[in-house]
C-alpha cells in the first residue's frame, strides 16, 4: 500500500510541474515556443506583467520539493541499500533548493543569491541524487540503467548551462537539468507501482 501511495505521489507531482509550466509559459508574454527557448523557467515564477500566472509556477517548485521529501521518506528509502545517508541528504538538498526557487525570486540584486543558491541545490543536488539512487538499490536493471543516463544528461547539462550563462540558450540548457528531475520523479511513480 505505501508503494502505491508513493507511486501516485511522484506520478501527481511530475505531472502537475509539467502542466503548470505549460500553463505558466502559455500565458508569458511572449510567443509559446521563445517562452520555452529563451526564458528560464524562474522566470515564469516572478510576479509581474511577463508572467500573470506565475503563482501557478511557484506552486508547482513547491509541490515538486515536496514530492520529493513525500516519496523518497515514506517509501522509497526502503529500496535504497547503499549510501542512506547521502541518499537523505541529498533529497533534502534538492527538496528545499526547489522550494527556496519558489520563495524568493530571481530578479531581485538584493535576494538574487538566495534564489541561484536555491536553484544550485535543487539542480546539482537532484541530480547527483539521481546518479547516487542509481548504484545505491539492490539490482541493476532497466528502472536503475535509466536513473543513471538520466543523472548523467542532468549533471552535463547543468555544467555547460553554469559556464554559458550569457548565452540565449541558456535557457535550454536549464530545462533539460531540470526535466531529468521530472522525468525521473514520474518513472518512479510508475516503478512503484508496479512493485506493489
Amino acid at each position: 500500500m505505501k508503494s502505491k501511495i508513493a507511486g501516485i505521489v511522484f506520478l501527481i507531482g511530475s505531472l502537475y510541474y509539467v502542466i503548470a509550466e505549460a500553463i505558466s509559459a502559455f500565458s508569458f508574454n511572449d510567443t509559446l515556443i521563445n517562452t520555452y527557448l529563451f526564458h528560464t523557467i524562474s522566470e515564469l515564477g516572478i510576479p509581474n506583467m511577463n508572467s500573470p500566472l506565475s503563482f501557478l509556477m511557484n506552486s508547482a517548485f513547491i509541490i515538486i520539493g515536496l514530492t520529493f521529501i513525500f516519496g523518497n521518506f515514506y517509501k522509497f528509502k526502503d529500496f535504497i541499500i547503499r549510501n542512506k545517508v547521502v541518499f537523505y541528504i541529498l533529497t533534502l538538498v534538492a527538496a528545499i533548493g526547489v522550494i527556496i526557487v519558489a520563495l524568493i525570486h530571481a530578479g531581485n540584486p538584493v535576494t538574487d543569491g538566495y534564489h541561484s543558491l536555491g536553484a544550485i541545490m535543487a539542480i546539482l543536488g537532484g541530480n547527483v541524487l539521481i546518479l547516487i539512487v542509481s548504484r545505491s538499490m539492490d539490482k541493476f536493471e532497466v528502472y536503475q540503467k535509466v536513473t543513471l543516463i538520466l543523472g548523467v544528461i542532468g549533471l552535463i547539462a547543468f555544467w555547460v548551462m553554469f559556464f554559458n550563462m550569457g548565452s540565449i540558450y541558456m535557457p535550454i540548457f536549464e530545462r533539460l537539468s531540470v526535466y531529468t528531475l521530472i522525468i525521473w520523479s514520474f518513472i518512479t511513480g510508475v516503478y512503484l507501482l508496479k512493485e506493489f
